[in-house]
Order: structure tokens, then C-alpha cells, then sequence
């Protein structure tokens, strides 16, 4: 069987799978065929995939021969790749479900590794856990670039400088390293969360828990946040307004899966925040955590600056290739035999919760009630 690593296209500078994991793979009886310059955006030369025991070839011949196709983004996926082949990625199927259909019409089996069940047996596998903690990593250490003033708190000769409060809004796993390394850098750090369950993990780490009642129980959602009420909206809004105006630094997290990221940051905040404020909105893929976010674009707007950047690993392309790469491997251990063939047991649960595609149709619930609701609301 043949694993095959397609080459991303810019800006995306990971690669699927490093080195040492195509080492791992060729033990388990598996040829990796990788495409010539796929690992150079990471700092992983064509060398040392060979050296791994890989073989370098062209975009073509793995479309051509490839069983298992690897790339990280759906728009990269050739059009001429086998009929039967498997697609792996991180594809983000409800949001383009037009995509799955027209890869399930090829015939491909598609999984997309960000829909892995987040349970306990799956956290190997768990792609967007290991790429957002790279993510509320990058956020901070970007913030700390862009802001105009100090992090810590310093005492000169000239005078106290007072340290940077920063507001951290969602502590998933990107909002758990944000306040760890903001806490590094000497700042005074509050956060806010649906999630009453988080309190303890947030002020272990030294941070002030913003809390508001009433929040709808979001115990079931796989760490998610869920969601809300009008009502609770509403306190939710008041409560960020009040500590958004006292913050330097507002660093955004918030998603709720298939849907559009919630906006807990109006613009009337934004114009409350002193001049020199500083928004990273983590969730601009999604539309954003502020009404003025914009993905991949910088913003500025009565003196504050609102930096939408959803793609902050790529800031890190050599650990972040990494740990996505060791996700994958651990996922296809799962449909990989001791043979080194192809075994898809769509009994497992993990196996069939990543599985978008397969047999000529769209098999994710979810994604099917995106390409049909009424068939879904029946």
C-alpha cells in the first residue's frame, strides 16, 4: 500500500506527515511516497525523507498511484487522484460540504481528521487540540511583538510601569497555553468562559475567572462551548464590556463547531478600549469573536487593533507538522493492518466519526443535514 504527501499550497507551510513519522510507517509495511519540496515550508528537505526511507516523486504520480492521499486542506486535493483512494486531512466539512459532496461523488472515503470524537481513547488523534495549543502559544508571543507597551511590570529609575492586563475570552485548549504564556511574560491575566467546569483549570494557572450565570450546560459538547441563550447573551455582553474597557490585550478563542463563531466583542467595546489596545482573534476563520475582525487581515479602528489570524501554527510549521503528523499516524493505525494493507472497520467508533465520505455518499450526519435540512429536520 502507498501513502501519499501532497505539497500544500501557500500560505499553509506544514507538511502531513515529518521525517520520523514516515520512518514509523515504513516499519509497518507502509511505502510513503512524498512530493518533491512537500516538507521545505517546515525545515524537512527532501533528504530526509529519503533518509527515512520515503521516495520522492511527483504530484502526479501520487495521484496516480497513491491508496491514501494526505493534504491538509481539501483545495489541494488533485482532481485526478484514484477513484478508490483515501483522503485525509483537515477539511472542515461543515462549512464546505459542497467539497465532501464532490469528493464522495469521485468515490473517494474522506476523512477529515477535525472531526474526530473528542473521548479519551481518540486524544492521540486529536488534530485540533495539538495545533490550538500552538495556536494560544502564537497568539500571546504575537501579541507581545504587536503591542505598544511592556508585558511585565518593571521598576526604573524613571518610574513603575504598570504590567499589561490581558482579557483571554474561551479556555479551550489555545485559551489554556494563552493565559500559561501570558502569565510567563509577567501579565495580569482574566478570563472568561460559558464553561463553569473550567474555572479550576484557569485559576490554577494563576488567572482571574470572569464568571456570568445562567450559562446553558455544555458538559455533552466534546469541551465545546454551546449555544446560548438571548438572555444570557445579553449578561454575557455586559459582563465582557466591563472588563473589555480596563484590558490592553483581548485575545479570542470562542468557536462553536458548524456554526459561526459567536461575536462577544461589539464595536462599542472596541471604542471603550484606550488607544494602543490590542485584539487577536484566534476564531477569524469563523468569522470572528469582534464585529470588526477580518480574517488574515489587520485592522484598526479608533486607535485599538484587531489582528484576525486563524492560522497561527503555521508560525510554528516544524512542531506543528509534527504533532498533527503523530495525530495522523495514530489515526492510521487504525486502518492499517500488520501487513500493511488497508483495513477500514467502520464498527470502530473512531474510525467511523471521522469518516465524511465513503461508497459513493456523504455519510457525517451532520454534514448531511448542512447538505439536506429538511430530510435533516424530518
Amino acid at each position: 500500500m502507498i501513502i501519499g504527501v501532497l505539497k500544500e499550497q501557500h500560505p499553509e507551510t506544514r507538511v502531513s506527515l515529518v521525517p520520523e513519522v514516515v520512518a514509523a510507517l515504513v516499519k509497518m509495511n507502509v511505502q510513503v511516497s512524498v512530493e518533491s519540496g512537500a516538507g521545505d515550508a517546515a525545515y524537512h528537505s527532501d533528504k530526509m525523507f529519503t533518509d527515512a526511507g520515503a521516495a520522492i516523486t511527483t504530484r502526479d504520480a501520487i495521484a496516480a498511484e497513491a491508496d491514501i492521499v494526505l493534504s491538509m486542506h481539501s483545495a489541494n486535493v488533485p482532481a485526478n487522484i484514484k477513484k478508490d483512494a483515501v483522503v485525509i486531512g483537515v477539511y472542515q466539512p461543515l462549512f464546505d460540504a459542497q467539497k465532501m459532496q464532490e469528493f464522495a461523488a469521485k468515490g473517494y472515503t474522506v476523512f477529515s481528521m477535525d472531526t474526530i470524537p473528542r473521548t479519551t481513547r481518540a486524544q492521540a488523534m486529536d488534530v485540533l487540540s495539538s495545533q490550538a495549543n500552538i495556536a494560544g502559544y502564537k497568539a500571546v508571543i504575537l501579541a507581545a511583538m504587536e503591542y505598544c507597551r511592556y508585558f511585565p511590570m518593571f521598576m526604573t529609575a524613571a518610574g513603575s510601569i504598570p504590567p499589561a492586563k490581558v482579557l483571554i475570552l474561551g479556555a479551550g485548549v489555545a485559551g489554556l497555553q494563552a493565559i500559561a504564556t501570558a502569565k510567563r511574560l509577567g501579565a495580569v491575566v482574566e478570563v472568561f468562559d460559558v464553561r463553569p467546569a473550567v474555572k479550576e483549570e484557569v485559576m490554577s494557572l494563576g488567572a482571574k475567572f470572569v464568571e456570568v450565570e445562567g450559562a446553558a450546560d455544555s458538559s455533552k459538547a466534546g469541551g465545546y462551548a454551546v449555544q446560548q441563550t438571548e438572555e444570557f447573551q445579553a449578561k454575557q455582553k455586559a459582563k465582557i464590556h466591563e472588563h473589555a474597557k480596563k484590558s490592553d490585550i483581548i485575545i479570542t478563542t470562542a468557536q462553536i463547531p458548524g456554526k459561526r463563531a459567536p461575536v462577544l466583542i461589539t464595536k462599542a467595546m472596541i471604542e471603550d478600549m484606550r488607544p494602543g489596545s490590542l485584539i487577536i482573534d484566534i476564531a477569524s476563520v469563523t468569522g470572528g469573536n469582534t464585529e470588526l475582525t477580518r480574517d488574515n487581515e489587520r485592522v484598526v479602528h479608533n486607535g485599538v487593533t484587531i489582528l484576525g489570524n486563524s492560522s497561527l501554527p503555521c508560525s510554528a510549521p516544524a512542531d506543528a507538522s509534527k504533532v498533527y503528523s503523530k495525530n495522523v499516524m495514530n489515526f492510521m493505525k487504525l486502518i492499517i493492518n500488520k501487513e500493511g494493507g488497508l483495513n477500514l472497520d467502520f464498527n470502530d467508533d473512531i474510525v467511523a466519526g471521522t469518516c465524511i465520505a465513503r461508497g459513493g455518499n456523504v455519510v457525517n450526519e451532520r454534514v448531511l443535514s448542512i447538505i439536506n435540512p429538511q430530510t435533516a429536520n424530518a
